[in-house]
């Protein structure tokens, strides 16, 4: 079978469309490179010639082999070289009218059976497509920065677009070593239609002042496994360009989460643009730079002084009370493991122990310290055994009900001074604090899963915590190695509050037919860098304990486009929470 599309022509040789022409060259096909100018193309070809000669350095390229690639690309300025292309990909400014421009131009110079495509990431194909005469030959081909590493490439097809044009395009992307996923004409098509929206909402919690943005960022990094936190990520790629996607997913969307966070518009105006400017959401020590330097005037908040912890108690006998539990007795605190009853306190301490071995057996821990650990941690059925602990920590149930009932007993028993935490993931710490009549001694400390590997833990100060119980808070999480992030009472927390509707927006785009579950995974871990894509995900989390998230962040906020999406509760209803019960968005009874 002929290989698709032998001759190809890039118009606009940017650090993306240079990456396309090389990765083209490199599949052994002619590159015809198209510039505005002959000065831009002088500048496009020692870009590139920069870039292969660095390739060449890395041992990615040979020399031999630089060469070959540099004698199947052209670089000039006149665009009626496109005309002996097969395939014509534009990549030029994010600006609709010029693309339409290039794009009729295109129509007029290319023969009839040329396909043309556009590399935009936000603006509709369709509208490009319509300034020309042969739309069903027009499609997006939206590749990821940087080209030569970034294995993702959405074939956007739009509504008039033929299948064979958008197989041909696929069947180029798999010969250029790239994974196709094929995606319709919307606002950000499937990655950055699920990107932003996310990153929109974490700009929108930092010009809150909910959390600081390296807060923010620690959180989603150490709690999600990303690879970048989203206020470094919007800083890398450009304040203007997420805010001109937003623009284009709310114009279509008329969703409120779309619509640009107001700092977004002001750090524009500005002209803090992230590290393209040299400054953004953080400061940079230079333009282009990725190196973070620090603020001038920037100060160190004082903290006062926190309470002494020097025995734990902590409330329930699941995986999550029994990793606590560990991670406290591993840094030698005297632990206290209670449950409701002393056969389930048992049955946690002897799960601890396991736990235990198999870190001494993976080399992580010696037998010395595994029996001193285990020494430290007394199991009880009695909450009474808790009297003279200076922390508890509760890790029952996620129903308020049974929390309060619990922290209504604490109050009870606990010293005076002693700090009462909850490791809800949802509900609200205040809630839990109401129930005591020492709502000041009240925080929320959210350990993620599994507390032992997972550095993240939430500290949930509400609007009655004390200073100092803030302070021992943070202070314990330092000393137990792991990286607290500070916010407020609010559902969600950080992680949950971004995570979460990200995750429902993918539901909301297999629910409309609009990609399938692997091609939205596959995008998201190709395009993202993602450690799995948001379907895995969900079926790991497990959808009811995910639409239980979803409805109270929606019952907090008010926003339509925080309501479940429906199929994410039909599934729930018919019994599919994933792969707990072997099937979820995928059937996992059958791997």
């Amino acid at each position: 079978m002929e290989r698709p599309f032998p001759t190809v022509a890039v118009v606009g040789l940017g650090t993306m469309g240079a990456g396309i022409a090389v990765a083209v060259a490199h599949s052994g096909r002619r590159v015809i490179g198209i510039e505005a100018n002959p000065d831009s193309a002088a500048r496009s070809l020692a870009r590139i010639e920069e870039s292969t000669a660095a390739a060449v350095r890395r041992e990615r390229l040979t020399a031999e082999e630089r060469t070959a690639l540099l004698g199947l690309i052209s670089v000039g300025d006149q665009l009626d070289a496109a005309a002996i292309a097969d395939l014509v990909i534009e990549e030029v400014p994010e600006q609709l009218e010029l693309k339409r421009e290039i794009f009729a131009e295109l129509d007029r110079i290319c023969p009839p059976d040329t396909v043309l495509a556009t590399g935009t990431t936000a603006l509709s194909v369709t509208r490009i497509a319509a300034a020309t005469a042969r739309p069903e030959r027009v499609l997006g081909l939206h590749f990821f920065n940087p080209v030569h590493t970034m294995k993702l490439v959405e074939v956007v097809r739009t509504v008039l677009t033929t299948p064979q044009v958008a197989e041909q395009a696929a069947d180029f992307a798999r010969e250029l070593g790239k994974e196709p996923v094929a995606a319709g004409d919307r606002a950000g098509f499937v990655v950055n239609g699920l990107l932003f929206a996310y990153l929109n909402q974490a700009a929108a919690m930092f010009e809150s002042k909910y959390a600081t943005r390296e807060d923010i960022d620690a959180a989603m990094r150490l709690g999600c496994g990303l690879p970048m936190g989203p206020l470094a990520l919007l800083d890398l790629i450009g304040v203007d360009t997420a805010r001109t996607v937003l623009e284009a997913m709310y114009e279509q969307s008329k969703d409120r989460l779309h619509a640009p966070a107001p700092i977004l518009g002001q750090l524009v105006a500005a002209g803090l643009l992230g590290r393209k400017s040299g400054r953004g959401f953080y400061t940079y020590q230079a333009p282009g730079s990725s190196r973070v330097v620090a603020e001038p005037g920037a100060e160190t908040v004082g903290r006062v002084a926190g309470r002494e912890v020097r025995s734990i108690g902590v409330c329930g006998s699941g995986t999550m009370a029994t990793g606590i539990v560990e991670v406290f007795a591993k840094a030698g605190y005297q632990v206290i493991l209670t449950a409701r009853s002393q056969e389930k306190a048992d049955k946690a301490k002897a799960q601890l122990a396991r736990s235990l071995e198999r870190s001494v057996a993976k080399g992580r821990l010696t037998a010395e310290q595994r029996d001193a650990a285990l020494a430290l941690v007394t199991p009880s059925g009695r909450y009474a055994e808790l009297a003279e602990v200076d922390l508890v920590v509760e890790a029952v149930a996620e129903d308020l009900a049974v929390k309060r009932e619990l922290f209504a007993t604490l109050d009870k028993i606990c010293k005076p001074g002693a700090v009462l935490a909850t490791t809800t993931s949802s509900l609200p710490v205040i809630s839990c604090a109401t129930a005591t009549s020492r709502p000041q001694d009240v925080i929320g400390m959210h350990f993620f899963n599994p507390a032992p590997a997972m550095k993240l833990v939430e500290v949930v100060s509400t609007v009655l915590t004390a200073p100092d119980v803030t302070s021992t808070v943070l202070a314990l999480c330092g000393t137990v190695k792991k990286h607290a992030v500070e916010c407020g009472d609010r559902a969600g927390f950080i992680v949950n509050a971004l995570l979460f509707p990200y995750l429902n927006d993918a539901v909301r785009m297999l629910q409309e037919h609009y990609a399938t579950v692997d091609d939205i995974d596959t995008a998201m871990k190709l395009g993202c860098g993602y450690p799995m894509g948001p379907f895995e995900l969900l079926d790991v989390v497990g959808l009811d304990v995910s639409l239980t998230i979803e409805k109270v962040l929606h019952q907090e906020f008010r926003e339509p486009g925080l309501a479940a999406a429906p199929l994410l509760e039909h599934l729930v209803a018919a019994g599919c929470l994933g792969r707990k019960t072997g099937r979820g968005f995928r059937d996992h009874a059958r791997r």
